[in-house]
């Protein structure tokens, strides 16, 4: 069986691609660098993250960027003996403008090398790539529309205005020809993330429909001609929890089909799994996959019958895989690369944040911008996978003001986060104190939970730990002398998706790890020996 989320923690909006008998999966990054996690595998079962693929700053650059902005809904193909990723990189994404620019880079194999992006427009974002059996190339993208009054109105929030289609020239790098408008979606509204797929004739096109909340969808409609008319699946919906509230598998919409080799149809979509009993979201959206079967009206549908996602999915027939347990991990950071599962924020110049070399067998944060920074901040962290786990992390680190601290980070975006720092205080010295921000997204005002800071050893490394039980946040440290907690507990379910602005203001996950900064600007390097992640 297959058991879901196949990729836990924030992967949200999964396009799948199948070369030969491999199957990969691109999933949204947003503002995390590199942009897009691409992940393998051979059974379905079992995946493993092998490419970032946006790299270098020729190919993305999101230094300014919102939260929740960045890199958008990427669909990955292959064709022509290359793999094809397109993305969209937003800019921003609040009030009436989306300002979001669309992408293609290309490489000969998922390890690359990936070439510099071609730009192609910038009318709408979610892009996807449809490359015809007659050699002909299309490109997808919702439409977005800022003149309209956006949230309400009939259909549903008019800012969605449809699915462009246009065909794309490979060898001059360009759309050619008219663009046209081939679907304005279902009365359910908010259309975008579009997918063609072709069968027996048919152009078969999935679109993701209802936001990014408990109204999501995977919406399906099919046309004899690639530029329509499409007409829509006499379900409307493929896949959706919507009325489905005591679902495991919540929020499920945005995915793309692909075929086994033996002809069986899956579909991946994106999920969430909320905490019982709150509609809050802490791994963000997720990865999950179902098995589909075509009804004998030329229709696809879930095998089991029921748009409603499920967790456990027959794998493909005469498939012996069993999934592999998640196991503790350790990162001891002995080598001159960063450790795959982790990734900072919008900067391309990962140097002027970090370093693995300047004392080895460390990673060296260079204390930078403070903490929320839209610009440079020295925070590099792995996302959260699990209802209860627990990081710790070591630190070498001597402030020398107020203005320098670093520690260790349960972080969503600037204005959800709780952070466990080493800092300076005027009269105790050296001290450990945490700062938190509780969803004030208007001014991203700091809490401080403690009621006074508690003073450390003036040096000496410190050991830090994060211990989450669902939405129970402990901090403790130890100098040498045994683990102590650090009171009071804090409200982990505070950074979710839901969170904060609220269920559709953003859309991204939590991440655990390291953050240092120094608003004095002279660059405080705090040193990591160790960073663990222990599933609980």
């Amino acid at each position: 069986m297959i058991r879901n989320p196949i990729l836990p923690g924030f992967n949200p909006d999964p396009s799948i691609c199948r070369v030969g008998n491999d199957y990969y999966i691109a999933t949204s990054t947003f503002e995390w660098y590199p942009g897009v996690q691409i992940h393998h595998s051979t059974d379905l079962v079992n995946w493993r993250l092998v490419r970032r693929p946006l790299e270098r700053a020729s190919q993305l650059d999101m230094r300014g960027n919102p939260d929740s902005g960045g890199i958008w809904a990427p669909c990955l193909s292959h064709a022509d003996g290359l793999f094809w990723l397109v993305y969209t990189d937003v800019k921003r994404l609040d009030g009436n403008f989306k300002d979001g620019h669309n992408y293609i880079v290309t490489a000969p194999s998922i390890e690359g090398p990936w070439s510099d992006p071609v730009y192609v427009n910038s009318s709408g974002f979610d892009p996807s790539l449809f490359h015809d059996d007659d050699g002909r190339k299309w490109f997808l993208n919702m439409l977005w529309n800022h003149v309209s009054h956006g949230v309400g109105g009939s259909p549903k929030h008019p800012s969605f205005a449809g699915i462009l289609l246009q065909e794309y020239d490979a060898r001059a790098g360009k759309l050619v020809g008219s663009a046209k408008n081939i679907f304005a979606g279902s009365p359910h509204g908010l259309v975008e993330g579009p997918h063609l797929f072709k069968r027996n004739g048919w152009y078969y096109l999935t679109t993701a429909e209802g936001g990014t909340g408990y109204d999501h969808a995977v919406t399906m409609a099919r046309s004899r001609a690639i530029d329509g008319p499409y007409e829509l699946h006499p379900d409307i919906h493929l896949i959706t929890s919507k009325d489905a509230p005591q679902a495991a598998l919540q929020r499920a919409g945005h995915g793309q089909m692909v075929e086994t080799p033996d002809g069986e149809v899956y579909h991946t979509h994106l999920c969430a799994r909320p905490l019982s009993g709150l509609r809050r979201s802490p791994m963000g959206r997720e990865t999950a996959i179902q098995k589909c079967v075509w009804s004998e009206d030329g229709w696809l549908r879930l095998e089991h019958g029921s748009p409603v996602p499920e967790v456990k999915v027959p794998a493909p027939a005469g498939s012996h895989a069993v999934a592999a347990p998640r196991p503790r991990m350790r990162y001891e950071f002995d080598g001159d690369a960063l450790p795959l599962d982790f990734q900072w924020l919008r900067t391309p110049f990962a140097q002027r944040i970090f370093s693995l070399t300047e004392r080895p067998g460390h990673l060296r944060l260079f204390g930078r911008e403070s903490i929320g920074s839209f610009f440079e901040q020295s925070l590099v962290a792995r996302r959260q996978e699990h209802f209860a786990f627990r990081a710790r992390a070591s630190l070498d680190f001597e402030p020398a003001s107020f203005q320098q601290a670093a520690g260790l980070v349960l972080y969503y975006n600037r204005h959800k986060f709780h952070f466990l720092a080493i800092s300076h205080d005027a009269r105790r010295g050296r001290v450990l104190t945490v700062m938190s921000c509780l969803g004030d997204w208007q001014d991203g005002r700091l809490s401080f939970p403690l009621a006074e800071p508690t003073a450390l050893p003036a040096e000496g490394a410190v050991r830090l730990s994060a211990e989450i039980d669902h939405a129970r946040l402990t901090f403790a440290y130890d100098t040498g002398d045994g683990w102590r907690k650090l009171a009071p507990d804090l409200d982990a379910s505070l950074v979710s998706d839901e969170a904060g602005r609220g269920e559709h203001g953003s859309f991204t996950g939590a991440f655990i790890g390291m953050m240092a900064f120094d608003t004095s600007g002279a660059r405080l390097p705090a040193d990591f020996d160790w960073f663990e992640y222990a599933p609980g």
